[in-house]
């Protein structure tokens, strides 16, 4: 089903690719400003079809330590940032897509299950 821990910049890459990429990298900004605060939980909430799924592989491709990002991320906003390079592939991230978990099980109980 995928690669869960450390899941890399591919996603992400993929969809820097494509004709419709309209950079939200500030979004990355405003984490790194609250890592390590009372306000480090985040909710990426979004209407449907509003990239929710694009916000966490973003997210993913910059945090985790399981690739490079720099060169990824050298021309966008988040490239001016003065901790850019701070936080940038520093963590363990877990990147679980529940949609898909959901598509294979059919029900809550089968998708946790399959979490399990």
């Amino acid at each position: 089903m995928g690669n869960y821990l450390n899941p890399g910049n591919e996603g992400f890459c993929r969809m820097v690719n494509s004709e419709i990429y309209i950079d939200k990298t500030g979004l990355l900004r405003y984490t790194n400003r609250v890592l390590n605060t009372m306000e480090s939980c985040l909710c990426v909430s979004r209407p449907r079809r509003f990239g929710k799924s694009m916000a966490a592989a973003m997210l993913a491709a910059y945090y985790s330590r399981g690739c490079d990002s720099e060169e990824l991320f050298s021309s966008f906003e988040i490239a001016q940032s003065g901790d850019f390079r701070t936080y940038l592939n520093r963590y363990d991230t877990i990147f679980l897509n529940m949609q898909e978990f959901l598509s294979q099980s059919g029900d809550m109980d089968g998708m946790l299950d399959l979490i399990r």
